[in-house]
């Protein structure tokens, strides 16, 4: 299965529909047979919802092999893994539940995902960088920003304080968890689909980071005042009196 990825560079969705048809064979998984009632898809995370518009596009019989063999992969249990072990930045969990927000600890800790549209660095335009809320680790830049349509900030290339799970299978089909590599903060997933976003950064490197806000803080390259993105957006400014229309009645 992997001999076909050199000859379908450069076409990532045909290697996709490649790679689920192959997949079946190759692992010689079968798929139970269908039930009588189709089961109606949980949303649980920003991944699952993401990825479903993928999953649609491929045949059920794929598709569920597809992540038959992704759920039993290495990806899968490096997913799971500590967020503690083998990383340079090392805190109790007490240490990090009181540096922390609950919203970022929920994020960086747990792993969790703020709700879309919540952050304010989603509309954060300026230059400059956007480093780990955790340990201060650069993991964005703002040349990489875009948007994405989707409610989180999302950029189409990280820093060298990224690290996400290699397997491109599962970050296509799934997105790939994203990390930051001194502390092991939970920082939002990849998304093999950056040929779906002409004109970004997304389109040229083929894939897409999808970030919680409240993982980063954003520090702008004119010296201005950090943004933590777990913080509530600005509320809109009040209308001069003169502006403000008369009451009626």
């Amino acid at each position: 299965m992997i001999q076909l990825l050199p000859q379908l560079e450069g076409k990532p969705m045909l290697a996709l529909l490649a790679l689920c048809a192959a997949l079946p064979a190759c692992l010689g998984l079968r798929a139970p047979p269908p039930p009588s009632r189709a089961p109606r898809p949980s949303l649980r995370s920003r991944r699952e919802a993401l990825s479903l518009p993928v999953l649609s596009s491929l045949s059920s019989l794929s598709a569920l092999s597809a992540l038959s063999a992704l759920s039993l992969s290495p990806a899968a249990a490096w997913a799971s893994s500590s967020r503690t072990a083998g990383y340079a930045v090392q805190r109790p969990e007490s240490e990090w539940a009181a540096l922390l927000s609950a919203q970022q600890y929920f994020v960086l800790r747990e792993g969790g995902t703020e709700p879309p549209r919540s952050s304010p660095l989603l509309r954060e335009k300026r230059s400059g960088t956007f480093a780990c809320a955790a340990c201060g680790a650069p993991l964005f830049s703002s040349r990489d920003k875009f948007d994405s349509g989707t409610g989180w900030p999302s950029f189409g290339g990280a820093l060298a304080g990224v690290q996400f799970d290699g397997a491109p299978l599962r970050a296509a089909l799934l997105g790939a968890e994203c990390r930051c590599a001194a502390c092991g903060g939970h920082l939002g997933d990849l998304f093999l689909d950056g040929f779906l976003f002409p004109g970004t950064p997304a389109f040229a490197s083929g894939k897409r980071f999808c970030i919680d806000g409240a993982a980063l803080v954003f520090t702008p390259s004119d010296g201005g005042a950090p943004v933590v993105g777990d913080s509530p957006p600005p509320a809109p400014q009040e209308m001069p009196a003169w502006l403000t229309p008369p009451k009626v009645g």
